[in-house]
């Protein structure tokens, strides 16, 4: 994603608050923090500003020296901040030293000629500050005792980040009031409720994205990052074939012929009866608000397994929320002709209710089926953002009607969309509407009006 803007990347060995620091510098609760190590495992990125000035913060997972093949894989997205970073921040535990690993990172750093700030986190009072001074050893310059999650001293460290970033005053995109007031977020008690956090950093990143955002969701382990890496062109999500490696929302704008579209990787969502523990649960709320905050979502299936329960779940709560479906079989070159026509049986069975919405079978591992994914998108934004006049919707229901009467003497007396996103009419009767003579009139206005690809609501006021 290039914005133009200077990087900064946080990177350390795990659990020494590297997410803890990521969502101070952006002021809001970005990323899952836990106190066990490795709950970070992908790139994530996200705008900050100090005194007037924008920067792009990238947290990163823990890097390790040797590990499993997740391990590496994780290792690998940090060492890839590590190159595309303008300045990197190294954060090391104040309360512990110097270990193996934060010597191993400082080497790299020092060879790669970065700009780098050694961050000794954890200092949460001033007795802790002498601590410091072991990490000058590392050959990076003089260490910075900070306090992550209380936010001591960490404005003296954005001063100094700003020096390293070498920005110019006159080229301050936001005023200095902004960067106070961003000052006075970071500064808030964290025992604030971390939804409300959360919904209002939603509300305030779709109030400035004009962009489509578009979530992948699914069960654990179906392919979502690996259609996500293919969708975005670069290694932005860890991939591995251990269940839950993604733990948290990663996006990424993408050019496409259709315009630029905002892509959402989201954690693999199990029912909440095996959700085990605290990292898996706010994964699955992420997941769940990126679905509430998106405008079409990709519904992956991993066609070997079939159309299960929880997949039925995921696109009940999809068509709750009211957005476009588009469902993907992913892994369908793998099955034989037999266990196709199985699985598209189960999927009419099962998810009947989303309609006529877009299924494509495609392999994200080799791209194949992937390049009709933008024109599907494409074509659900357009159904979702329709908008028919008030004539046309009532000669489409009264011809229904004509057609076919509803029982008992009611009868619509007029009907008018009233919004869109998704497409939403009033029906006003004279008495109640049977449910199955409403989605009778819903067939008949999706058939006119060319609503098939999308969700649509009706709402009936009696006179």
């Amino acid at each position: 994603m290039n914005t133009g803007l200077p990087v900064v990347g946080i990177v350390g060995r795990p659990n020494v608050g590297k997410s803890t620091l990521f969502n101070r510098l952006v002021g809001r609760r970005e990323a899952v923090v836990a106190p066990e190590p490795g709950v970070t495992r992908d790139r994530k990125m996200a705008p900050a500003a100090w005194r007037g000035h924008k920067f792009l913060v990238v947290d990163t997972g823990g890097w390790s020296a040797a590990g499993n093949t997740l391990d590496d894989k994780v290792s690998a997205q940090s060492e890839r901040a590590m190159a595309d970073a303008d300045v990197l921040l190294l954060l090391v535990d104040v309360t512990v030293g110097i270990t193996e690993p934060d010597a191993r990172i400082a080497a790299m750093l020092r060879r790669s000629g970065r700009p780098t700030l050694v961050v000794a986190n954890k200092a949460d009072s001033g007795t802790r500050d002498d601590g410091r001074w072991e990490f000058n050893r590392l050959g990076l310059g003089e260490a910075w005792a900070t306090s992550a999650l209380h936010g001591r001293n960490v404005g003296d460290l954005l001063d100094r980040l700003l020096e390293l970033l070498d920005v110019d005053e006159a080229d301050a995109s936001l005023d200095h009031d902004d960067g106070q007031l961003l000052n006075r977020s970071n500064e808030a008690s964290h025992d604030e409720d971390p939804s409300a956090q959360d919904e209002s950093a939603q509300d305030d990143q779709n109030a400035q994205d004009k962009v489509p955002a578009v979530a992948i969701v699914g069960r654990p382990n179906v392919g979502k990052s690996t259609l996500f890496n293919r969708l975005i062109g670069d290694e932005r999500s860890v991939v591995h074939d251990r269940p839950g490696t993604t733990r948290d929302t990663v996006d990424t704008l993408v050019e496409t012929e259709a315009g630029p579209v905002r892509f959402v990787d989201t954690a693999g969502m199990r029912r909440k009866a095996r959700v085990d523990a605290d990292t898996e649960y706010y994964a699955n709320l992420r997941a769940l608000r990126a679905i509430d905050g998106c405008d079409v979502t990709l519904l992956v299936i991993d066609a070997t397994e079939g159309v299960t329960a929880q997949d039925q779940r995921l696109a009940e709560r999809i068509d709750g929320a009211g957005c476009p479906i588009v469902v993907l079989l992913n892994k369908w070159e793998t099955l034989d002709a037999e266990h196709r026509e199985g699985v598209l049986g189960e999927l009419a069975r099962r998810l009947h209710f989303v309609g006529e919405a877009p299924v494509l079978r495609i392999s994200a591992l080799s791209g194949r089926g992937v390049h009709r994914l933008v024109p599907a998108i494409e074509a659900a934004m357009e159904a979702y953002e329709s908008r028919a006049p008030t004539a046309k919707v009532n000669e489409i229901i009264q011809l229904a009607q004509s057609a076919q009467p509803a029982p008992g003497g009611a009868r619509v007396l007029y009907a008018t969309q009233v919004a869109t996103q998704p497409p939403t009419f009033t029906l006003f009767a004279n008495r109640e509407l049977p449910a199955t003579y409403l989605r009778y009139l819903e067939r008949r206005l999706r058939e006119a009006l060319g609503l098939a690809k999308t969700p649509l609501r009706l709402r009936v006021r009696r006179r």
